[in-house]
Parts: structure tokens; sequence; C-alpha cells
């Protein structure tokens, strides 16, 4: 059976953990932690039970959420390759912050041991770092935990953001923040990230994403990303990643193909839509195409609990959109259907209105 002990100097909140009190460590978390601990501690022994693989959820963002098996060795080489490209030593603290139930929560865990990096873990709540003044060498978070955090982020020197699209005022938010944080892309089967896109080290908003090491990128007949990286996973990926390639080692993200909307004859990707009005809306929202028998599908403005008529102002303003990207119409929702990770789940929301 295929061995993966932790890294000599693999820490857990501070104290040395070898292969030895692991175990300990791990069903101490499971019968005495909280519900976030038990799921880190389910994780920790999982790594080290011997098998060489381990079965992950995916979000269900885009669909019915499934599982899939990975193996470690590739967990381990994606765990490298960030360590290298993020020049973490062994030692070097890292928070964890988001749930060990996906892979995101997971792959923190896997690069403390891997890399020997002392791994603090918080609950995962909107708001990590607001009862910690610690400072960490490295982290990762989801948009709406930096957005929380902003005050405070300049206690984790290095950043990854990942998990959902970072709107523009996010974007601008993070200039100001004295620390380096970046754009993460990547999936479950990819092992997180394989491409990152730096955001306050002078890049601008339309920048584009720069792939690891031993990742290879194309795009199919539909314009969708294709990833090949044997490192990590031993199939070719095909994405429904709408791309546009920069370079052989660049990509701009335009959106997902199953979110085109097709209006009057205009393919328009509403992440785009999105990347506008996210200048101007500081509400929870998102654009969706909606049966029109004029333009066969009209551009939907969907809001969470907001005022149409405060809206309609607002858009009214805008002077940014092509051709059919201004929604002709405004829908309200009480609540958006989102999953456990917190993305929300467009077509779930829609089925209720």
């Amino acid at each position: 059976m295929a061995s993966y002990n932790p890294h000599h100097a693999f820490r857990v909140n501070g104290r040395l953990t070898s292969g030895e009190n692991l175990f300990e460590i791990s069903y101490s978390l499971i019968k005495e932690g909280e519900e976030f601990e038990k799921h880190i501690g389910e994780f920790l022994l999982d790594w080290i039970d011997g098998s060489s693989t381990i079965s992950v959820k995916t979000s269900g963002s885009t669909g019915t959420p499934k599982t899939i098996v990975l193996k470690k060795e590739h967990m381990v080489n994606s765990a490298l390759a960030t360590g290298s490209y993020f020049d973490l030593a062994p030692e070097s603290s890292a928070l964890l912050c988001l749930p060990a139930t996906y892979i995101a929560g997971k792959m923190m865990l896997v690069r403390a041991m891997v890399l020997g990096l002392n791994i603090y873990f918080v609950p995962p709540t909107s708001n990590p770092l607001e009862d910690t003044n610690r400072s960490f060498d490295f982290g990762a978070m989801v948009p709406m935990q930096v957005k929380n955090s902003l005050p405070n982020l300049h206690q984790v020197k290095k950043l990854i953001i990942g998990g959902a699209p970072i709107s523009a005022s996010l974007r601008e938010d993070l200039k100001n923040v004295s620390n380096a944080s970046y754009e993460t892309y990547g999936m479950t089967e990819t092992i997180t990230h394989i491409a990152i896109n730096p955001l306050n080290t002078g890049t601008g908003f339309e920048s584009s994403f720069s792939i690891l090491p031993d990742v290879k990128i194309s795009v199919d007949e539909r314009n969708c990303l294709v990833i090949n990286a044997p490192k990590i996973s031993d199939e070719t990926v095909v994405t429904n990643d709408v791309v546009e390639l920069v370079s052989e080692k660049e990509f701009k993200w335009l959106g997902r193909i199953d979110n085109v909307i097709n209006s009057g004859g205009v393919k328009l990707h509403p992440e785009h839509i999105e990347k506008v009005l996210s200048k101007y809306l500081n509400i929870p929202f998102f654009v969706i195409g909606v049966e029109d028998e004029e333009l066969g599908q009209k551009v939907v403005l969907v809001v969470e609990n907001t005022s149409k008529s405060d809206i309609h102002k607002t858009l009214d303003k805008i002077l940014e959109f092509k051709k059919f990207e201004k929604p002709k119409a405004i829908m309200v929702s009480k609540e958006f259907k989102r999953t456990e990770s917190g993305k929300v789940q467009r077509q779930k929301t829609m089925s209720l209105l």
C-alpha cells in the first residue's frame, strides 16, 4: 500500500505532528471538535489510511453534485506545484478557513502535509479573520470571505481566491490591500487551480490567467478550454468554460457555455454582463437568458430581495452595454438557491420564480 506520511515539519495549530500522533489528533478532532473540525479529522485519517485514492464531492454549482475519485499522487503533485509557485518553505504558516468537505479545503490540508506547513484552522465563516490577530504566510478564500475580510486581509501575506467570479468592485478594493492576492482557475477534476492571475500586483481588470508548469491548454470546436495536465489528471479535462487563448500559456475566461444567451442571433456571455453590472450593483444578482418571442432569448437580471425601481434607475445610467446586453427585465427572488460552498445555483433559483 502507498504511504503518504506528512512532512517532518508539518504542524497543526502550532503542534508538531508526526505520522504516529496524527491518528491521535485526527480522532480528537472527530470526537471532540466542532462540526468543521470533524471534517478535518476525517480527511486527515483518509489521507494516511494506506489507500492511493480519495473520494471528493463536486460543488454542484452548474449541475448535480457528484463524487469523483482522485489519486493521492496527483494531489501531492498539485501541492508541490503550488508550493513552488508561491515559494512556500517548510514551517511557513497557512490558514484553513474553507470547509474540508470540498477540494479547496482538502487541498489546504494536503499542501500543509506535503510541504511541511504550520496550518491553523478557523471556522469557515463569511468573515474568517474576524476573531484572529495572527498573521499567515498563505491562505485561500472565496470572494465573499475576501470582501468581508478586507480590513484584516493584510494578515494573509499570499492569498489565493477561487470558487466564484470576483466582482469588479472587489478587484478595485484589493488594489489597496498590502498583501499579494491571486485569482485562481480550476475545478475538482484538476485538483483546484491550474492557472493564476495576480490581482494587486499592477495587473488590470481584463488581465488573463497564466497556467502553472506541466500544464498544456487548447480549445475545442466550442471555444471551450481543454486542459492536459498529466501530473494531476490521467485524462484530458474538457471544460464548459469559453475562453480566449492569449498565448499557449495564457487565456481569458469569458464564461460558461451552459450560460450563453442567444439574443437576436448575438451570443452573449452573462458573466461579462455581470462584470459590468458589478461596478454599479452592490447586491447579490445574476444574469440569465429567458425565452423571448422576438429575440429568441432576452437578457434578464435577477436580484435577491431588492426593489426593482432602484435597479431600473441604475441600469439607465450604465453606458458600457453592447448590443442586446442591457437587461430587458428584472426579476426579484426572495432568496437565491446556493450550494453548500456558497455558489449561486441559477437554474434552481429560476425554477422557484
